[in-house]
C-alpha cells in the first residue's frame, strides 16, 4: 500500500485508516521513529511492563512465594549485588 501524509502544524500527521485497521494501531499507542539515513521507520513499542508483572506473578505462585518473601528476597539480592558492585577495599 501507497499513501500520502502531510506533516500538520506542531508535527502530527495522520495515519490513512487503511493502515490503522491492518495494523490494530489505536489512539495512544506508542511507536518509535527509526531514521535510516533518510527513510524513516515507524516501529510499535510492546508495553514491557504489564507482561513483565504478569511473568513474576506466574512464577511468584508457581514457587510458593508470598508477596512479602518475594520482596524479602529481592531486598537481600539488590544488598549484595550493591556489596559486590560498590564495595572498597578499604577495611571497616
Amino acid at each position: 500500500m501507497e499513501a500520502t501524509v502531510q506533516i500538520r502544524q506542531r508535527g502530527t500527521l495522520t495515519l490513512p485508516v487503511q493502515l490503522r485497521e491492518k495494523y490494530n494501531i489505536q489512539a495512544g499507542d506508542t511507536y518509535r521513529v527509526i531514521d535510516f539515513d533518510g527513510t524513516m521507520v515507524l516501529t510499535p513499542m510492546a508495553p514491557m511492563v504489564p507482561e513483565l508483572a504478569r511473568e513474576i506473578e506466574r512464577m511468584r505462585l508457581e514457587s510458593g512465594l508470598s508477596i512479602e518473601e518475594l520482596l524479602v528476597s529481592l531486598r537481600e539480592q539488590r544488598e549484595r549485588y550493591h556489596e559486590e558492585r560498590y564495595a572498597t577495599d578499604q577495611p571497616k
